[in-house]
């Protein structure tokens, strides 16, 4: 499995993806942003009791999360 493939990715879109990584700086940091969020969401959903606080917290990570995505995805298919 290549370096950055996730599951369900596609090879050739995990080569694209490792292309973007090594090539658009932009594209790199919105690839380690989107992580970084995730680990974020993770621990606090982790965290054995959620107050409404964490909810709202959580549920703002995850947006901001999609719309990084969403920026990536544009990128990959502007390669396909």
């Amino acid at each position: 499995m290549p370096k950055y493939q996730k599951r369900g990715e596609s090879m050739k879109d995990s080569n694209l993806v490792e292309k973007l990584l090594e090539g658009d700086d932009e594209f790199k940091k919105l690839y380690f942003e989107h992580r970084k969020l995730d680990d974020i969401v993770k621990g606090l959903e982790e965290k054995d009791s959620i107050s409404i606080d964490d909810e709202l917290e959580i549920k703002k990570l995850k947006k901001m999360k999609l719309s990084l995505k969403d920026q990536m995805e544009m990128k990959i298919s502007k390669l396909k």
